[in-house]
């Protein structure tokens, strides 16, 4: 019988998976406490720069940020439960032959943010060592005796949900293995106040590049704390927000690009739903609907401009704390050009481009921008909804100037 929560399984499940590709099943220890307060005294000198530079409060009632040193695992288990909006709005697909969507599951609760437990790559292949609700795979079909086809209809309008929630579960524990800290993606999270750092992977980072692990841990309290400060104005998360929701309730919407992905499964063979979950691009393949292409434009759109305001605080806080940034400019511009595709599947799936390409459109819209009107007008990108750029603004700045009457 279903549950009062449908889909807390599908969350759950997610979050094992999640953990899993993380941490390859392997149990993960506690973060050194030595690493967390290294990354707690640069945190205090980024906070202070950051809320200077951008005349932003870091936090949203101004309390100083927490950090928060996490291993991969943990970094994968937290990320699920804070993207829970988005594995929330696939309940919201519309079965076929329903022109109601499923309830969404209720608000969270008590969920610790602590470690969790330890994950296990092996279970995430049986679907039924998770009880997904019996209203996430109701085949009945309103009406008259259903057809076959209606059955099977229905049976991929249910799954589609399934699927990409579990999808998505992967591919965050696949991009927890490289993540520096909160913000590898811009996707808002319930809580402004602390940021999760992997001081793993930064170090890591630092040694390939032979850079000073201080001033790397620095550029990424600097460049989190930017992002959170953006994020921390609720217009803007929710634009974000309702964005991301769109592109993913279409994608779980799409059962005929979800029929093409499942050619050559077989569901009686455990191996084959180990290899369809664990692998991060299984669900890449087919071109994403007008709608779905249009969502993503406007999206890019508002992370675009993002990362180009990002780049420049960087810049001018580079310039003040490391005598310039561009050894780390380029190792982390080198980084994102040399990504494999797993680790960029989160990215794609969201319908989000992070590529250099979209850095450096960014940046053109910016400097465009302080060209024009300055620091002063740059201010008025976050300042409301209205004053978020459209795809069009983002590559002409003066109209973007123009229409929020700064030009």
């Amino acid at each position: 019988m279903g549950g009062a929560n449908p889909g807390a399984g599908r969350i759950e499940l997610a979050r094992t998976l999640a953990q899993g590709a993380a941490t390859n099943g392997e149990a993960e220890g506690n973060v050194d406490p030595g690493h967390r307060i290294l990354f707690e005294e640069m945190a205090r000198i980024a906070e202070m720069h950051v809320a200077e530079l951008t005349g932003l409060s870091v936090t949203p009632t101004g309390v100083p940020v927490e950090i928060v040193a996490v291993g991969p695992g943990a970094w994968a288990w937290r990320t699920v439960d804070d993207w829970r909006f988005l594995f929330e709005a696939e309940t919201a697909v519309p079965p076929a032959g329903s022109s109601a969507p499923s309830d969404a599951e209720g608000p969270r609760t008590g969920d610790a943010a602590g470690a969790p437990p330890a994950g296990d790559a092996a279970t995430t292949a049986g679907l039924g060592l998770v009880d997904l609700g019996d209203e996430d795979l109701d085949l009945d079909v309103p009406g008259a005796a259903a057809s076959p086809m209606d059955l099977v209809s229905r049976w991929m309008a249910t799954m589609g949900p399934i699927l990409t929630g579990l999808q998505l579960g992967s591919a965050i524990g696949h991009l927890a293995r490289s993540t520096f800290g909160q913000y590898e993606l811009p996707v808002p999270r319930p809580t402004s106040t602390s940021l999760l750092v992997v001081p793993a992977n930064v170090d890591a980072f630092a040694r390939d590049w032979s850079l000073p692990g201080d001033e790397v841990r620095l550029w990424v309290c600097l460049r989190d704390m930017t992002i959170n400060a953006v994020l921390s104005r609720p217009h803007v998360a929710d634009r974000i927000r309702k964005l991301l929701t769109e592109v993913v309730v279409g994608m779980a919407g799409d059962t005929d690009g979800l029929a093409d992905r499942l050619q050559g499964l077989d569901p009686s063979d455990p191996d084959s739903l180990q290899r369809l979950f664990g692998d991060p691009e299984a669900f890449l393949g087919g071109e994403a609907d007008p709608q779905r292409q249009r969502v993503s434009g406007e999206l890019t759109a508002v992370t675009t401009a993002l990362l180009g305001y990002v780049e420049h605080v960087l810049d001018r806080a580079g310039a003040r704390l490391l005598g310039g940034r561009t050894a780390l400019a380029e190792a982390w511009r080198r980084r994102q050009v040399d990504r494999e595709t797993a680790d960029r599947t989160a990215e794609l799936l969201l319908g989000l481009d992070l590529s250099p390409v979209q850095v450096d459109r960014g940046n053109a819209f910016v400097r465009g921008v302080l060209e024009r009107a300055g620091e002063e007008g740059l201010a008025q990108l976050w300042s409301e909804s209205h004053t978020l750029p459209t795809p069009a603004e983002v590559d002409a700045p003066g109209l973007w100037l123009e229409r929020i009457s700064l030009g």
